[in-house]
């Protein structure tokens, strides 16, 4: 493959690379107390004692600090919007502790409807794994701010999590779906203390990684959710369902993308598995980089493009069989869904996907229905990973459910094609 072509597929990376915000939309080429929920199964040991503890009840969520963001993206303030940063209280995932999470929250212009303005929580694409890919550190939250105005425009409070790890303490549990949810999830009661005429009624969208923190979300909402109305999520080209990557104690050949997406998944991995080791996965160029591969998605790109010429087939891909059948497990371990949803959801998927294969969504929405979800699931012909054209139809579908509408149903019809 000559340079020009592979280049040309590296700036399509700087969007799809590592699950990012949709392309078309991207600005940047970047209640009463419940039981603390339990750590991720994929974690033996208890947290230690040095683990702050979960909060409950009216501590999830709460506020430590709050402060408006003069500087915010000059299309949400010609909407007569405001931002504010806050920093909240949230639960992990990973050690069943208490942990601090940066979010920040939009508020609508105008008065507020009878009964209060419905949240709607916003799982983000990947940024990065590293605190200077925090989205709250930019005008633009790294181009998802162009995913909050349409809600905006619909008078919804929006409330967009960083996720933990990212701008505060400690790694980030990248694409550990149990956090991701807590922190969607905390972000609403967060919001509905910056905006006092919130209402309890909220929905979750999510774009990628964002899209499989919306789903655990969905998950989550019937327990963790507790004292919350939750109406529906939308689930763009989610990162449901990851372990066809490993087929037959092998692994697939990848795409360009999912090669370079793989070291951000090696390190979120590496959270929950501390005895992973990279090399037994990734070589070469991959390895040897990380400080340009683990850089933010919208970084480095130069250097990014001259890493994708290096690549050779011997680069990624496990060391033996048991390597395989170990990352397979831990792929399992995250896969969605793991539990009914306590709403109804949306998810949709390009058919052109060659970063996360509509067969893995369409499988993992089998699944869901299985369970008993309403699902509309819809396959978008022509459309790549994470296609911002699949936006609009998305922020309808939560105007519907926010206004009563019954949600269509693809498991009723009898699942996927």
């Amino acid at each position: 493959m000559g340079v020009r072509p592979v280049r040309t597929a590296v700036v399509a990376l700087a969007g799809a690379l590592a699950l990012t915000v949709p392309l078309t939309l991207t600005a940047c080429a970047t209640d009463a107390a419940s039981p603390a929920p339990p750590p991720t199964t994929s974690v033996a040991a208890p947290a230690s004692p040095s683990v702050p503890p979960a909060p409950t009840g009216d501590q999830r969520g709460a506020l430590i600090s709050q402060q408006p963001v003069p500087d915010i993206d000059p299309a949400i303030t010609a909407l007569g919007a405001t931002a504010t940063r806050v920093v909240y209280r949230s639960t992990s995932g990973v050690d069943g502790g208490g942990a601090e999470v940066v979010g920040t929250v939009f508020t609508p212009g105008g008065p507020a409807p009878d009964g209060g303005r419905p949240v709607v929580t916003v799982g983000h694409g990947t940024t990065g794994v590293t605190d200077e890919c925090a989205p709250s550190s930019s005008p633009t939250l790294l181009g998802t701010t162009n995913l909050v105005r349409p809600l905006l425009q619909r008078g919804y409070v929006v409330t967009v999590t960083d996720y933990q790890g990212l701008g505060t303490d400690g790694p980030h549990p990248y694409l550990e779906p149990d956090t991701a949810a807590y922190d969607l999830i905390d972000a609403v009661r967060a919001a509905r203390t910056v905006v006092p005429d919130a209402s309890t009624r909220w929905a979750a969208i999510g774009v990628s990684q964002g899209g499989q923190a919306s789903w655990s979300a969905a998950e989550h909402a019937g327990d963790y959710g507790d004292g919350l109305e939750f109406v529906g999520a939308a689930n763009l080209s989610p990162a449901a369902d990851l372990s066809g990557i490993v087929a037959d104690g092998t692994v697939e050949p990848l795409s360009l993308p999912q090669k370079m997406f793989l070291p951000y998944l090696l390190e979120g991995l590496k959270v929950i598995h501390p005895e992973l080791n990279p090399d037994d996965y990734m070589r070469g160029a991959l390895a040897a980089s990380p400080d340009v591969t683990l850089s933010c998605v919208a970084a480095k790109l130069q250097e990014k493009w001259t890493v994708a010429t290096q690549l050779t087939p011997a680069d990624t891909g496990p060391r033996t069989a048991a390597d395989a059948e170990r990352m397979r497990g831990w792929l399992q371990d995250i896969a969605l869904p793991k539990t009914g949803a306590g709403g109804p959801m949306l998810v949709v998927v390009g058919d052109r996907d060659n970063l996360i294969l509509p067969q893995w969504t369409s499988q993992a929405v089998d699944n869901a229905c299985t369970l008993g979800d309403v699902v509309e699931f819809d396959t978008r012909p022509g459309e790549g990973h994470a296609d911002g054209r699949s936006v609009p139809g998305a922020v309808q579908w939560i105007a519907d459910r926010l206004s009563g509408v019954p949600a269509p149903d693809t498991c009723a019809e009898g699942g996927t094609p």
